[in-house]
């Protein structure tokens, strides 16, 4: 039995709208998503962008597993897999062309590469007089080198990967001999001022919005500066206050997104600013500190989208 038919046959009566569940495993999150969208009364189906594709003699012109010859009411963007760049272009050319017959995709293709392309987001963040860190990405050792001579006399500098998350692949950069070769980076060095301040150890802020609101937010303790969870960052709910919530509702608008998972930090002079957004945000760390359900919110916030009528599940953080 496939992925979406062994997720989708205990739901069949449900009647209500049927949702593709865009998924690389079928992870606590998917399992997470999948019962909010069933106590919703709506019919989530995992599918892996990897099995779809096209078919122009389709009327869609579309291959969406779990949903035959028709098309998702509309998809929840939980991940997109690895792979070639032939086959990423891939799957996000089917979510390009899911949201261009009208099928409503969250959140978008056009988000999903400005986010998971840490260059892109810098640039809406800056394009958008959003306060973000100093950021430089180039695609030459020597050109790194001159940056990093120059800019290392005001201070550290993070080196990133261009795709990446949970924190892996970071690396301070105090001089020039810290840089790695451009093999080790793929042919792109994406160079950040380094912000974070030591405070009894270090912290920083993640924002969760979902349709133009804050649902939740957390504060992430660390006795290093990379604070994830996934390497040992310490959750604690955090009740923000206007401005952060004023960032976080500018940061996802930046970048097109209908749910994401903004990260700020206060800098040296407590000014606040965002680091990334994230537009497949996981919420496992989050939902330990949270007394509501994370994924019936974003349930909601889809399924009010499209039209489907109910009265939602409300959560104090929903400011």
């Amino acid at each position: 039995m496939s992925l979406s038919d062994r997720q989708a046959a205990p739901h069949k009566a449900l009647g209500g709208p049927k949702i593709a569940l865009a998924v690389d495993i079928y992870d606590w999150h998917a399992r997470d998503l999948a019962a909010a969208f069933a106590r919703a009364g709506a019919m989530a189906v995992p599918v892996r962008l990897s099995q779809c594709g096209f078919d122009t003699d389709r009327p869609s012109g579309l291959v969406i597993p779990g949903f035959g010859a028709g098309l998702p009411d509309a998809v929840f963007v939980r991940a997109i897999g690895s792979g070639t760049f032939e086959s990423v272009t891939l799957r996000l050319g089917v979510l390009h062309s899911l949201g261009a017959i009208g099928v409503p995709v969250l959140n978008s293709g056009r988000t999903v590469e400005i986010c998971v392309d840490k260059a892109a987001t810098s640039f809406a963040l800056a394009h958008n007089a959003i306060p973000t860190p100093p950021t430089w990405t180039v695609q030459s050792e020597q050109v790194a080198r001159q940056i990093v001579r120059r800019e290392t006399r005001r201070g550290l500098l993070v080196l990133k990967p261009l795709f990446g998350a949970q924190g892996f692949g970071l690396k301070l950069i105090r001089r020039e001999d810290d840089l790695p070769p451009f093999e080790a980076v793929e042919g792109v060095y994406y160079l950040q001022r380094f912000i974070a301040v030591e405070r009894n150890g270090f912290r920083d802020i993640r924002l969760f919005v979902s349709q133009g609101r804050v649902i939740a937010a957390m504060t992430r303790h660390a006795a290093h500066w990379i604070t994830n969870v996934k390497l040992g960052g310490r959750p604690e709910w955090c009740e923000p206050d206007s401005a952060m919530i004023d960032l976080a509702l500018r940061a996802a608008a930046a970048v097109g997104a209908d749910f994401a998972g903004v990260d700020m930090i206060f800098d040296a002079a407590d000014t606040l600013q965002v680091l990334e957004v994230n537009s497949m945000p996981g919420w496992r760390g989050l939902q330990k500190v949270v007394p509501f359900s994370i994924a019936d919110l974003l349930a909601a916030g889809l399924l009010t989208r499209i039209g489907w009528p109910r009265e939602w599940p409300s959560a104090k953080a929903a400011l």
